[in-house]
């Protein structure tokens, strides 16, 4: 298994239905993305204590080392630790089993 180490949920966002940006995302530090080979705006899982859910990355320096800010995502709050994995699109997809008439 590669190295990744778990973060922890420094800072949460919730918004309305009236704001202009919304829905999921995750901001770490570059630091922390670089160590996970994550890039800006790559999908990310975010597996929480309670459920794991699919959320796009923001890299924001003033994001503190060992620490993620989460915005809309359900089931996390601050002081949490997660983890963050990587969407593997590199995997071949499974073809169904053949049928048998």
């Amino acid at each position: 298994m590669p190295f990744n180490p778990p973060l922890q949920v420094v800072g949460f966002i919730g918004t309305r239905v009236s704001d202009a940006e919304r829905g999921p995302l995750v901001m770490l530090n570059a630091d922390e993305a670089g160590k996970r080979l994550i890039t800006d705006g790559e999908l990310v899982w975010v597996y929480g204590p309670r459920r794991h859910d699919l959320t796009p990355v923001l890299i924001d320096d003033s994001i503190p080392r060992g620490g993620v800010v989460v915005r809309d995502i359900a089931g996390l709050a601050p002081t949490e630790i997660v983890r963050l994995i990587k969407v593997d699109t590199d995997r071949p997809v499974l073809a169904a089993p053949p049928r048998f008439k």
